[in-house]
């Protein structure tokens, strides 16, 4: 696979350094439930490119990133044991690139492209 329809990248705003190493799940929902769609970890770059299929129809989708685990690893207390981002795939056709900004005590993110 190239490029899946959904991607990612972390950065670590504390240190300026990508996050590599972090777990990252991808879900659809479906009625009241959120079922697994594909997961995956940050490489050196702190990116993942190939996060699910190359194409996924329209709907409600949450990204979680294991950032306690994450920062436990480096030995610096975290005030979020994770992050979930929920977004909408609106255009089955285009591609949708969520980044996070972390730090141990904040988090931010975009519709990056």
């Amino acid at each position: 696979m190239s490029v899946s329809q959904v991607t990612t990248h972390i950065l670590d705003t504390g240190s300026g350094r990508p996050a590599a190493g972090v777990a990252v799940v991808l879900y659809v929902r479906e009625g009241d439930d959120w079922n697994l769609v594909a997961k995956g970890e940050t490489d050196a770059d702190g990116r993942i490119k190939t996060l699910g299929p190359e194409r996924i129809p329209g709907g409600a989708y949450r990204l979680n990133f294991a950032t306690g685990a994450y920062y436990e690893g480096r030995g610096t207390e975290t005030f979020f044991p994770e992050v979930d981002l929920n977004f909408t795939v609106s255009d089955a056709g285009e591609h949708y690139h969520v980044p996070l900004l972390l730090s141990p005590f904040a988090f931010s993110t975009y519709r990056g492209s």
